[in-house]
């Protein structure tokens, strides 16, 4: 193998991080898209292209960290569909225009699958510049769109976006999932080749460690319920807020049982709009936790809920997962089998997993958890989250990006 070549300590092949969610903005993706990147910049000179304004951590600035651009960006809510695809298009095109200003031959565009627009941008600016291109995959689109009913299996617009993709993953270099049930769906397109895809997963954001419910606990010490079922996050179009609700519903007069939710999104405007019509007695709201307080939050409850719709599977993941995981909780997934987190459930014996749409279904769950004398479960929980590990992944982004800049693109197996 050649050596690599070098310039002050880095290898030469600049890495150019394009996302819209970048620190100061609080979302997840947000925090792995600036852990990746910093994380990279210890090899190779990082240029990020933000969609998100403001000063950064003081962590993330300095000599050795990635160099941020910021691209104009203002985003429509999530309910205003017509002009949050507007305000998309405009930032990839926007984001497009900056990847032709700052990439060049040999060079490696990273980007994710938000908003949907920006891989294709990605893809077409590496293709003029000689670049290589890498896809983080976090939702799988139109196939998150339709799942969520927005739009028909077979629609122009449903047709047209696959043949797009088709293109896009013949340009790419690599796809990189974070479920092991993305490669079934990518694979059905005939750019893609398994040699493109590499499974890495992420990590929790807490140290793993069981750590019991307290009482005294600033979420929990004001519940009338002595078993607590908490929701939290951002609930998004491949959520189903009605399900959570009516499992509620069913429970309502079982004075043990109390529901405690946080979070944000479209489903969670749906959830307060039940509630406010119904006004359960066993649901209470907080406001959007901060990341100060998300270890007290995360272990008010005695489980958690993750919603899915029918059809996820292979099409997203809930990154909120493994840190439940960390904390020593048990879950409730309402997803098909077969769908990344489901597997782990299963495969760990850490919960619950009940068919989409059978509110019942999640309801009796919820009242055999609430009963359970499975005390190993934390511990489970506990050990599994550790298979998740920031280090171990951020190396393997590590090494896939050396891997584009060296070869210029994968073997073909």
């Amino acid at each position: 193998m050649q050596p690599q070549n070098k310039i002050a300590g880095k290898i030469v092949g600049k890495i150019v991080v394009a996302s819209q969610h970048y620190p100061p903005d609080p979302s997840t993706t947000a925090a792995i898209m600036a852990e990746i990147a910093c994380r990279l910049a210890r090899d190779h000179e990082v240029v990020v292209l933000s969609g998100s304004s403001g000063a950064l951590p003081a962590a993330q600035v300095g000599p050795g960290k990635p160099r941020v651009v910021a691209v104009k960006n203002r985003m429509a809510g999530k309910a205003a569909l017509l002009r949050r695809g507007a305000s998309e298009l405009l930032f990839a095109a926007r984001t497009f225009l900056a990847l032709i200003r700052q990439l060049g031959a040999g060079d490696v565009v990273l980007t994710v699958t938000a908003p949907f627009m920006l891989p294709y941008a990605a893809a077409a600016a590496a293709k003029c510049k000689r670049a290589r291109a890498a896809l983080i995959m976090h939702d799988l689109f139109p196939d998150v769109l339709v799942t969520a009913g927005l739009l028909k299996p077979g629609s122009i617009v449903t047709r047209a976006m696959r043949a797009a993709n088709t293109l896009m993953f013949g340009a790419l270099d690599a796809v990189i999932t974070i479920g092991r049930d993305a490669e079934r769906p990518l694979l059905s397109y005939s750019g893609m080749r398994r040699s493109k895809i590499r499974f890495i997963p992420n990590w929790a954001t807490l140290t793993p460690a069981v750590r019991p419910a307290s009482p005294d606990n600033p979420f929990r010490k004001n519940l009338a319920g002595r078993f607590v079922v908490g929701l939290s996050g951002n609930l998004g179009f491949t959520h189903d807020p009605e399900i959570v609700f009516e499992a509620a519903r069913l429970l309502k007069d079982e004075p043990g049982i109390h529901f405690l939710l946080s979070g944000w999104g479209i489903g969670f405007e749906r959830l307060r709009q039940l509630q406010a019509a119904a006004l359960l007695p066993n649901v209470s709201f907080v406001a959007r936790v901060a990341d100060a307080e998300l270890e007290a939050f995360l272990t008010a409850a005695d489980l958690w809920i993750i919603p899915y719709r029918k059809d996820v599977a292979g099409v997203s993941v809930p990154s909120r997962f493994y840190n439940l995981l960390a904390v020593g909780r048990p879950v409730v997934l309402v997803s098909e089998p077969e769908a990344e987190a489901a597997l782990t459930v299963v495969e760990n014996g850490l919960g619950w997993v009940v068919r989409p749409g059978r509110a019942d279904e999640l309801a009796a769950a919820i009242r055999t958890a609430s009963v359970s004398r499975d005390g190993a479960i934390a511990e489970r929980a506990v050990k599994a989250a550790g298979k998740f590990d920031r280090v171990t992944a951020l190396n393997a982004y590590a090494a896939l990006i050396d891997e584009l800049v060296r070869n210029g693109e994968l073997e073909q197996r």
